[in-house]
């Protein structure tokens, strides 16, 4: 992966997308790029749900045919689903390049708690890192510390780090090196 290039998918400030760019650049040691907003993601919505379908959109971002050496990662305001699961924090297509996350469960207010500036910008982070995780062929990681580890609560991703465990990292070095020996 040469570039991570950063999509507002509908409706999302400025400063938090600027925020998570840095993150990225810092975490994987490539340049971000912040791309202009989308198209409103109201064709995914599921109107007995209330929801939005997070294989639509993902399926969106694909057609827009981003070169294999970079990774489209769209963010969205959204509430995310899958029709087996109630809610998603976001999804990736596993060895392509396109990723979603949505910021929609990530803040405290959600919750009904106090809202919590820095512990959204890092659940938003490793939500991010965890999706582009997956282009990059990784599966769920059993160590929980691991940002690829499962996260089917908000409290799962507050208890994992932003960064890939000794495994992972070794995994996704090992894709790099046999991709550049083709």
């Amino acid at each position: 992966m040469k570039r991570i290039q950063v999509m507002p998918f509908g409706p999302v400030p400025q400063h938090q997308l600027a925020e998570l760019c840095s993150g990225l650049s810092r975490e994987f040691g490539v340049n971000t790029e912040l791309l202009s907003a989308e198209a409103d993601p109201s064709f995914a919505f599921n109107l007995t749900r209330q929801q939005y379908h997070s294989t639509e959109i993902l399926a969106s971002l694909v057609r827009k045919a981003t070169p294999a050496s970079r990774r489209l990662l769209a963010v969205t305001a959204v509430d995310l689903y899958i029709p087996i699961l109630t809610f998603v924090f976001g999804e990736a297509q596993l060895q392509g390049n396109c990723a979603l996350v949505s910021t929609h469960r990530l803040r405290q207010e959600f919750y009904g708690l106090p809202a919590n500036t820095q512990l959204f910008r890092e659940r938003l982070l490793k939500e991010a890192i965890h999706e582009l995780g997956h282009t990059l062929s990784l599966a769920h990681c059993d160590h929980y510390e691991c940002v690829m580890s499962a996260s089917h609560a908000v409290e799962w991703i507050d208890l994992k780090s932003r960064h890939f465990c000794r495994e992972c990292r070794g995994a996704i070095e090992e894709r790099g090196k046999r991709k550049a020996a083709i």
